[in-house]
């Protein structure tokens, strides 16, 4: 029954997005018409073309995607760890601070950030994009770490060390492996997350930084929807295949703990 409920669920998400098929493949898509009067691979011949800009959008988005959620993994273990196997004065103010950028919206964040990546010259730079995709994807890779923390025996690692292991080998030959599950799962989440930034990437990237969200918005303002539908399905599959390739990890690893 399982996989059926599994099936109906992605059935019931990917509904809204089966109209960008024949948008994709559309030479012309006019009201009444159920379906376009006429197909055509125009689209896609604009799109794949230099002038359409979808390939180099899609290294650019998937490269400060992927950045995004590994820096943030590396940024989130200490606090994730102290917030999660710890008690100590403060703590709630402190996970209050996590998700502050949660609760504030993320382009006044941005606009307030704008002056200090100028000084920096940082506006208009992947570097400069990425720093910012960490601001919305950070609280939840560290939320998410907090909680896998919680749930693991600090024993383990301490009899580790018993044995003559250094901290920092205890920790990656015994926490790490523990939480190596959730730590595809908040990989996935935050790759996810930087993935569909649209204003935050325009402020920072000022114009110079094109991905994906920029491309399909610009097509779309444009009412270019046969373009915009081809790039919304290129747009959709890394997001399928991260998701999957996580789902699959975390799969394992709860059968392995069972």
């Amino acid at each position: 029954m399982r996989p059926a409920l599994v099936w109906l669920a992605a059935a019931l998400l990917l509904l809204p997005l089966l109209p960008l098929i024949p948008w994709a493949f559309a030479r012309g898509w006019f009201f009444p018409d159920l379906l376009p009067s006429r197909w055509s691979l125009a689209a896609w011949d604009y799109a794949l073309s230099p002038a359409g800009g979808l390939l180099p959008a899609l290294g650019v988005t998937t490269l400060i995607a992927a950045l995004a959620a590994t820096v943030s993994l590396a940024l989130a273990l200490p606090a994730a760890r102290a917030l999660g196997q710890r008690s100590f004065p403060g703590k709630g103010a402190m996970m209050l601070l996590v998700l502050a950028p949660v609760l504030v919206p993320g382009l006044a964040v941005t606009m307030g950030l704008q002056g200090l990546m100028t000084r920096a010259e940082l506006t208009g730079t992947l570097a400069g994009v990425t720093l910012v995709h960490l601001i919305p994807v950070l609280p939840y890779a560290t939320l998410l770490l907090a909680a896998l923390f919680s749930g693991l025996d600090p024993d383990e690692e301490a009899q580790a060390r018993s044995l003559g292991a250094s901290p920092a080998a205890a920790f990656a030959r015994v926490t790490l492996p523990a939480l190596s599950p959730g730590l595809a799962a908040a990989w996935a989440l935050g790759f996810l997350v930087s993935w569909s930034q649209y204003a935050p990437t325009l402020v920072a990237g000022a114009g110079q930084v094109q991905t994906l969200p920029l491309l399909l918005f610009a097509f779309l303002s444009s009412g270019r929807h046969d373009i915009a539908g081809a790039i919304g399905l290129v747009y959709l599959v890394p997001g399928l295949l991260v998701l999957a390739l996580a789902s699959r990890t975390l799969g394992r690893g709860l059968g392995a703990s069972r």
